[in-house]
């Protein structure tokens, strides 16, 4: 088992936080096979509210697939309580989102799409159902008479202990 966390950063205009509705947003991950090295094509949703049986070792996981090319059944599970958010106080460095508890797999690109939240510490405006599809976001905050926005937004996966 490998613990890899995905970690963001972002350019914040007057947002003050940037996170995800857990448990129900829908990670978009591209995954590869540490078996044989196949790298999926495809997007794959993985959502901690949503789980699916296995055959052998743990009873349920968050993702589970059949390598295309090698035939090996991969999981992974995201791991409870490790969601994390994304401040204005980061200062331009990456921070963890998510960790994942993989098995025979690992995620090797993600995609933001929609789902997210966006708090304005200023006005207390929070716009929820952010969609950084685009890998930004720009809006207007009428009670604090301003624009807000979310630029730059990037990704990477580390593996942690």
């Amino acid at each position: 088992m490998v613990k890899i966390s995905l970690q963001i950063k972002a350019n914040l205009e007057n947002i003050d936080e940037l996170y995800t509705i857990h448990p129900n947003y829908n990670f978009l991950l591209k995954i590869k096979c540490l078996s044989c090295g196949e790298v999926s094509d495809k997007w794959h949703d993985v959502t901690e509210s949503q789980t699916y049986p296995t055959k052998m070792g743990k009873s349920e996981v968050h993702y589970l697939a059949k390598c295309k090319l090698c035939s090996r059944e991969n999981s992974l599970d995201i791991i409870p309580g490790s969601n994390g958010k994304f401040t204005s106080n980061s200062g331009g460095k990456f921070v963890t989102l998510v960790t994942f508890d993989c098995r025979g797999i690992e995620p090797i690109e993600f995609s933001p799409a929609e789902g997210w939240i966006a708090r304005v510490e200023e006005s207390g405006k929070v716009f929820d159902d952010v969609d950084l599809s685009e890998k930004e976001w720009a809006d207007y905050d009428d009670k604090a008479n301003q624009s807000v926005g979310i630029y730059e937004f990037e990704s990477q996966f580390i593996k942690v202990k």
